[in-house]
């Protein structure tokens, strides 16, 4: 009995691995109008996904000790189907701008835009890091 009870938890995990959703992992942004750039970290919350700002990085590349590490970047993305992320918000440190925002999944790029009272960003096309 041990032995099925192991069985079905193994299958269990793999199986809960294997349908995780292709957004998840860590996201490397473009550098922003300071030429830093960050480590996003997007996972589930809820039915939506949203992602934290984990890492900052100067131009050069040394870490930066930000006070937006931890902070969510991303919020209420929810899959549209075909690598479509619509819905939610990002919320963009260097302008302190918060954006109405789709996101654009292909391979292991993410494409990024949004816009807020009309005026539109690119985000640019962040590239995955894990």
């Amino acid at each position: 009995m041990k032995r099925i009870v192991m069985a079905v938890a193994l299958v269990l995990a793999g199986a809960g691995a294997a349908l995780a959703d292709p957004i998840e992992g860590t996201w490397k942004t473009i550098p922003d109008d300071n030429g830093n750039f960050g480590h996003i970290q997007v996972a589930p919350c809820g039915s939506a996904f949203c992602g934290v700002l984990v890492k900052s990085f100067d131009g050069s590349g040394k870490t930066l000790n930000s006070p937006n590490n931890g902070k969510r970047i991303i919020w209420d993305m929810k899959p549209e189907g075909g690598g479509a992320y619509g819905g939610g918000k990002v919320w963009s440190p260097d302008r302190n701008k918060t954006y109405n925002s789709k996101l654009t999944l292909s391979g292991d790029r993410l494409k990024v835009e949004g816009c807020v009272l009309g005026i539109c960003r690119d985000g640019g096309t962040w590239s995955r890091v894990n």
